[in-house]
């Protein structure tokens, strides 16, 4: 027993060293364009699921059939969901193409026949998967909305989608919404505005600024033009104080009345 003891624990500690090498080593590749080896996959998929089953078993699903709460969910899924989760007419976008885990189309998926652990999903989100705990901006009933209409959402074609979606009241949620946007248009056209915008932007800016250094430039020069008076008017009244300050500091414009030369000699100006 005491044997079998000690081979487990050496085992034990054998794996713990490789593992802890294995990631100290990078040889895990994190990056998203690489698919999980197939046991990998097998085991995050299962932690995944059995992980929403539990939390997600004792929540108490409501009436879904309402057509306001139908079209609410609508409003926002369009806002906040197709540039992952795609909508009818749409196979695909940036987002959903470049994801992994890839997003579930959820056009043809839908609820898959279980509401509750679609709400648990909206609600909390998934690590290190792109989705995100809505949870934390939007209550309760409007997420419940956006179950309600995924649960229609397979029925529905291309025109039926987009009228159920122009009817609702687009990206609400109780408060604190931020600006969204949808992935029909796919960017396309939309670049060169955005674009054009920042450089026309820019260039007010640059142009601002050029102006606002003119300027600067102007009171400055105005400024050097001036000052030469009173110092050539210092240089004739005392040319040999002139002299002297080449061997010392700049002294301010304003002359003291009375100021020491470098041989220790003190000098008095005439009123």
């Amino acid at each position: 027993m005491k044997r079998t003891l000690k081979t487990l624990t050496a085992a034990g500690v054998v794996a713990a060293i490789t593992g802890a090498g294995v990631v100290y080593f990078g040889v895990i590749n994190v990056g998203a364009d690489e698919p999980h080896s197939d046991p990998v996959y097998a085991l995050l998929s299962t932690a995944r699921d059995r992980s929403i089953e539990v939390r997600s078993r004792d929540i108490k699903v409501p009436d879904l059939s309402e057509e306001a709460l139908i079209r609410a969910g609508a409003g926002n899924y369009n806002s906040m969901c197709i540039g992952c989760h795609l909508a009818p007419g749409i196979a695909g976008t940036e987002l959903s193409n470049s994801l992994y885990p890839a997003p579930p189309n959820l056009s043809k998926l839908g609820v898959d026949g279980n509401p509750a652990a679609a709400f648990w999903i909206i609600k909390h989100g998934i690590k290190s998967t792109g989705m995100p705990a809505w949870g934390k901006s939007m209550a309760d009933p409007y997420i419940w909305g956006m179950v309600a209409f995924l649960q229609q959402l397979p029925s529905l074609d291309a025109e039926q989608y987009k009228a159920l979606a122009t009817s609702s009241g687009g990206h609400q949620h109780g408060g604190g919404e931020s600006k969204m946007h949808n992935h029909e248009g796919q960017h396309e056209g939309q670049k060169g505005v955005v674009a054009g915008h920042h450089d026309a932007s820019a260039a007010e800016e640059i142009a601002e600024a050029g102006d606002h250094h003119g300027e600067r430039n102007s009171a400055h020069a105005h400024e050097a033009a001036a000052a030469p008076s009173q110092d050539e008017s210092t240089e004739h009244a005392h040319p040999q104080v002139v002299e002297a300050s080449h061997d010392a500091p700049e002294t301010p414009a304003t002359q003291p009345k009375t100021h020491t030369h470098a041989d220790g000699k003190e000098h008095t100006h005439a009123k």
